[in-house]
């Protein structure tokens, strides 16, 4: 199984709004290179980091309000909510080492 999970515009709220921990939000589409080559590094921090940090898809094709609310322009864009405020962004894939340094805070 999957350590990502998909959300949707109607399930946002309670998958990352509500969420107890912190929730790295991957804006992302099927046709999106870049979105795909960061998508199997996503799964790894995810898997590592199951206890610290949640971390769910959202098809932007499929659920343009939650995109569209946060000025989602370019993908893939990983945001970072906690306690249902957004406490970074990140645009563009970036490599492991990059990505796992951006996350530092949230990984503690």
């Amino acid at each position: 199984m999957a350590a990502t999970k998909e959300t949707t515009d109607a399930t946002f709220d309670t998958d990352v709004l509500k969420a107890e921990k912190p929730v790295l939000v991957d804006f992302w589409a099927p046709w999106c290179g870049p979105c795909k080559a960061v998508a199997p590094i996503l799964e790894e921090i995810a898997e590592a980091n199951a206890e610290k940090i949640d971390v769910v898809k959202l098809n932007t094709d499929l659920n343009p309000q939650v995109s569209a609310k946060y000025g989602i322009t370019g993908i893939p864009t990983l945001n970072v909510y906690v306690g249902g405020e957004v406490v970074k962004s990140i645009v563009g894939a970036l490599p492991k080492p990059k990505l796992l340094k951006e996350l530092q805070p949230f990984l503690g």
